[in-house]
């Protein structure tokens, strides 16, 4: 059981290492807000969605230009004999998940208390080359 968990562990490994990807973690921002922005520029081309994230007038869009940049920066270190220009990067892939939850408490009418909670998010964002078959 332990050794096919370990030869799993190894798939996942070498996929990452193919994978070019920027991760933000416990952005303190609530994950229904931060799925309007990506929402916007999924499968986009990353010079399109990098303008549609700059004329965007929502706080998150700051954000995830930030980790779109970092995601081509890193696209560029793992394939260093090909130009950035030659090659059409899109977003294969950017998604949301719920980050920790910060649980407050404000007083309320009556000796009650009403909780509040001050959520958190992680947006991961993948990056790949289009690939364009040439005829030979």
């Amino acid at each position: 059981m332990g050794n096919r968990k370990n030869i799993t562990a190894q798939k996942l490994k070498e996929a990452k290492k193919n994978k070019a990807f920027a991760i933000l973690r416990n952005c303190p921002t609530s994950p229904r807000k931060m799925r309007l922005v990506v929402d916007m520029i999924r499968g986009k081309e990353v010079n399109h969605a990098l303008d549609i994230l700059k004329y965007s007038p929502k706080e998150a869009t700051r954000k995830v230009e930030k980790l779109v940049l970092s995601a081509v920066n890193n696209w560029q270190q793992k394939n260093e004999g090909s130009r950035l220009e030659d090659n059409q990067l899109f977003i294969k892939e950017i998604f949301v998940d719920e980050g920790k939850m910060l649980k407050r408490i404000q007083p309320a009418p009556q000796g009650r208390a009403h909780r509040i909670r001050k959520r958190s998010n992680h947006v991961t964002v993948v990056v790949d080359a289009i690939k364009v078959e040439t005829e030979a």
